[in-house]
């Protein structure tokens, strides 16, 4: 519950800093939105968020924004061109991909096992449900019972068999929010339509810490005409962070929606900047 409740407040102050990000508010204005003094507000919000309240609230100005769309095109090329999704808290732990053959979707997953867990994270609660296929689902609980969750779970596969089994799910949950030593693939098993299965896959390859546009990633794909398609498909996603929609933002720069709540985006999308650029730190610092 202290987790819980200590992402509400970073959440809390999130939404404050961003409402008020023209204004500059102080670190003294953020505590007490937070309820804490400005010493604990700032330790609280380093600690969960990788960087204090007065670098959020820089990731979040315009100029920012300016300076994600500059860089993104080159960025995912690049990343395209080697087929890999850039550096992310995962390191060399790559994601593959097994979607479903004709047959398992015409079956809706009659002869799935699906394990669920419930695991707290730095962004709230969430749901994730896997197989020995992969991870077929990671969903923030926002404003949903588990209960709740999992109906829409078992909608997606009525005839899959659900066990509750945390040990199950906890390797997925460390790989998505606690980085893993581990050098085995993880996998991921998807349920899409071709076109939505394409989108998922290119928006792997968008590094950490930087955004595209969906006109950006319609070209990418070689469907110029398919923002909204895109879109769509970003809806469908059901395996959030680890297939990050949250990195893909309306042409005009503003951040758009998010299936799991706009504030979480904005936390999603800051803590990954502020880990790339502690990375990009921490590489320039080594001798030779």
């Amino acid at each position: 519950m202290t987790q819980a409740r200590d992402y509400d407040r970073v959440a809390h102050a999130i939404r404050y800093i961003a409402r008020h990000r023209l204004e500059q508010p102080t670190l003294e204005e953020v505590a007490e939105a937070m309820g804490l003094s400005p010493f604990h507000a700032q330790r609280l919000f380093t600690r969960w968020a990788g960087l204090s309240p007065k670098r959020f609230l820089g990731l979040l100005t315009v100029e920012h924004a300016k300076e994600l769309l500059r860089g993104a095109e080159s960025v995912m090329g690049a990343a395209y061109e080697v087929g890999l999704s850039g550096p992310s808290r995962l390191h060399d732990l790559f994601l593959t991909f097994e979607a479903m053959t004709p047959g398992e979707y015409k079956e809706a997953g009659a002869k799935l096992i699906l394990r669920w867990g419930v695991h707290e994270t730095p962004f709230g609660q969430a749901l994730l449900v896997a197989s020995e296929r992969g991870l077929a689902r990671l969903v923030f609980l926002e404003g949903q019972t588990v209960e709740e969750a999992l109906v829409e779970a078992k909608a997606d596969w009525p005839l899959s068999r659900f066990v509750a089994d945390t040990n199950a799910t906890a390797p997925f949950a460390h790989a998505a929010f606690g980085g893993s030593a581990t050098r085995a693939p993880l996998k991921l098993l998807l349920k899409g339509t071709p076109f939505q299965v394409q989108v998922w896959r290119a928006l792997m390859r968008i590094p950490e810490g930087t955004t595209v546009t969906y006109g950006q990633l319609a070209a990418e794909l070689g469907r110029p005409g398919a923002a909204r398609a895109i879109g769509s498909a970003c809806g469908r996603n059901r395996i959030g962070v680890l297939i990050p929609c949250h990195r893909v933002i309306r042409d005009t720069g503003a951040l758009g929606g998010y299936h799991w709540g706009l504030e979480r985006k904005q936390a999603l999308l800051a803590w990954e900047s502020a880990r790339r650029l502690g990375a990009e730190d921490e590489t320039a610092a080594r001798p030779g």
